[in-house]
C-alpha cells in the first residue's frame, strides 16, 4: 500500500549537501506519543545524533493522541524545508487507516520515508500482585475465569495492535478479556503498578526497567521468536495464540516535497547514527534493535506490517470509526 520515491541516490554537489539544511530554526522531530514512551526516547536518542551529524540543533516535540494521528497530520501540514520530521511507528501507517474513517493523512502522498531506525516487540505484562499466584499468562488466563470482572487488561492505545491482540489472546487460551485503552505506555505503567489494571500489553522498551526491579512480570512477547534479551519469556504463537507476529517498528519521514538533496542528506546522517554503537546500546537499553534501513526497507516493511493488521482487523471482526 505504500510508495517509494525515486531513489534517494542523488547526485549532490558537497557544497549542496553540507548547506542543505543551513538554517536558523531548529529540525522538529515529531512523536506521536506522550513523554516517557518507547518511541519518544528513541526519538530523544535519535535527536542527539543527528544534531551531531548535521552540527545543527535537533530537538523532540510531543504529539500525542489518536494513536499518532496528530502528529501525522501535523506532519502533513508542515512546510517541505527539511525542519520538521516525524519517526513514526508502524502502527501509525499501517494500523490507522484499517481502523480510523478519517485518519487526515495519506501516507503515500503525505510522507516520504528516510529510514528505519529500530524495531520494538510488544510484551504480555502482570502487576507484582498478580504474578504471585498467577505467574504466566495461561495461569492469569485461568484466574480470570474464575474471578468476575478480573481480565481487564491495559493497552496504549484504542483500535491498535495490542487492543486486538487482547481478543487473539482470549479466543487461544478461552479466556475473558477485556482491553482498557490509554494513551500511551507511561499511563497505562502507572495503573498497572498502582494495581488499578491487573495486566497489560505494552511495548518492551516501557516494561524492561519495572520488570527489573520485580514491580512487573513479562509473561509473553509477540514475534516469531524469543528475545535474546528475555530468554525466558515465550512467543505467543509458543502458548497457542496465533495471529500477533508482526513486530512494531519505527521509522523517519519527512513531508511530500521535501527536497531529494535534503532527503540524501537526512538518509546519510540517520545511517550513521543508527548504526553507531551510542545509539545501538542505548535502544538496547530499552530493549529495542537498532535497525537502519533504507527508504525502500521502509516501503517493503510497511507493506508486510499492513498486510498483517489487515489480517488483525479481520480476524476480531473491527469496522473503523
Amino acid at each position: 500500500m505504500f510508495w517509494i520515491k525515486e531513489s534517494l541516490v542523488v547526485a549532490v554537489c558537497a557544497f549542496v549537501s553540507t548547506s542543505a539544511l543551513a538554517q536558523s530554526r531548529p529540525i522538529t522531530i515529531l512523536v506521536g506519543s506522550p513523554p516517557g514512551g518507547a518511541t519518544d526516547l528513541v526519538a530523544r536518542h535519535l535527536a542527539d545524533g543527528l544534531q551531531h551529524e548535521l552540527n545543527a540543533p535537533v530537538i523532540v516535540q510531543n504529539r500525542p493522541g489518536a494513536g499518532g494521528q496528530i502528529a501525522a497530520q501535523t506532519l502533513k501540514a508542515s512546510a517541505s524545508d527539511g525542519l520538521t520530521l516525524f519517526l513514526s511507528n508502524s502502527h501509525t501507517l499501517s494500523m490507522i487507516p484499517l481502523t480510523a474513517l478519517k485518519p487526515g493523512f495519506n501516507a503515500e502522498r503525505d510522507f516520504v520515508p528516510i529510514g528505519l531506525v529500530a524495531s520494538q516487540p510488544d510484551v504480555f505484562v502482570l502487576n507484582s500482585t498478580i504474578a504471585k499466584f498467577a505467574p504466566s499468562l495461561k495461569d492469569f488466563v485461568a484466574w480470570t475465569k474464575k474471578t468476575s470482572g478480573a481480565g481487564n487488561v491495559g493497552v496504549p492505545a484504542p483500535a491498535s495492535a495490542p487492543a486486538f491482540a487482547v481478543s487473539l489472546i482470549a479466543h487461544g487460551l478461552g479466556g475473558d478479556l477485556s482491553a482498557v485503552t490509554y494513551r500511551g505506555d507511561a499511563a497505562m505503567l502507572q495503573d498497572l503498578l498502582g494495581g488499578q489494571i491487573p495486566a497489560a500489553i505494552g511495548s518492551v522498551g516501557g516494561m524492561l526497567a519495572p520488570a527489573a526491579a520485580g514491580r512487573i512480570r513479562i509473561v509473553a512477547v509477540n514475534g516469531t521468536q524469543r528475545l535474546s534479551s528475555l530468554p525466558n519469556v515465550p512467543t505467543y504463537k509458543e502458548l497457542g495464540i496465533f495471529g500477533y507476529e508482526e513486530v512494531m517498528f519505527t521509522a523517519l519521514f519527512a513531508p511530500a516535497g521535501t527536497s531529494p538533496a535534503v532527503l540524501a542528506q537526512y538518509s546519510a546522517s540517520l545511517e550513521k547514527v543508527v548504526k553507531s554503537s551510542a545509539f545501538t546500546s542505548s535502544v538496547a537499553t530499552l530493549g529495542m534493535l537498532a535497525q537502519y534501513g533504507s527508504a525502500e526497507d521502509v516501503k517493503l516493511r510497511l507493506e508486510k506490517s499492513s498486510a498483517a493488521s489487515e489480517r488483525m482487523v479481520k480476524a476480531v471482526g473491527y469496522r473503523a470509526e
